[in-house]
């Protein structure tokens, strides 16, 4: 699989001639990114299934439970259901890098048009925004 350290890094500036890549530079993030995306599809089909048979168990082992049972098994259930929201909301972000990539936008930020460090791409291959644009993003 290939990683975005792989990618040889364009020169800074949001010229369109800067933000080419070679066929085979977009081919092997496409797949590195298909490839997660199929991960994480995975790893969600996996809770979903893991929620629905706790679920059934919990419904057919409720009897005799009292309010702190009752609220132990709520508590699991949203934490189960959570976890299972965050890889839905990775996928997202995974298929929204795979349009982007399509696009030709991929690797530039959203908000300066500046282009994100490789380093950010291979640890957040779906990285839409550059360091310092996150940073202000997250201090609202």
């Amino acid at each position: 699989m290939a990683k975005a350290t792989d990618i040889r890094p364009a020169s800074s500036g949001g010229a369109a001639s800067e933000r080419s890549r070679t066929t085979a530079e977009t081919a092997e993030i496409r797949e590195a990114l298909v490839a997660r995306l199929n991960e994480l599809q995975a790893e969600y089909d996996q809770a979903l299934s893991a929620i629905t048979e706790l679920s059934r168990e919990r419904l057919a082992d409720s009897a005799g439970d009292d309010q702190a049972d009752t609220g132990t098994k709520t508590f699991e259930r949203e934490q189960e259901i959570t976890l299972a929201n965050n890889l839905l909301e990775r996928i997202t972000q995974v298929e929204r890098a795979i349009d982007r990539l399509g696009q030709g936008n991929y690797g530039w930020c959203e908000k300066c048009g500046n282009q994100i460090p490789v380093e950010r791409l291979a640890a957040f291959p779906s990285a839409t925004l550059c360091v310092s644009c996150k940073q202000l993003e997250e201090r609202r």
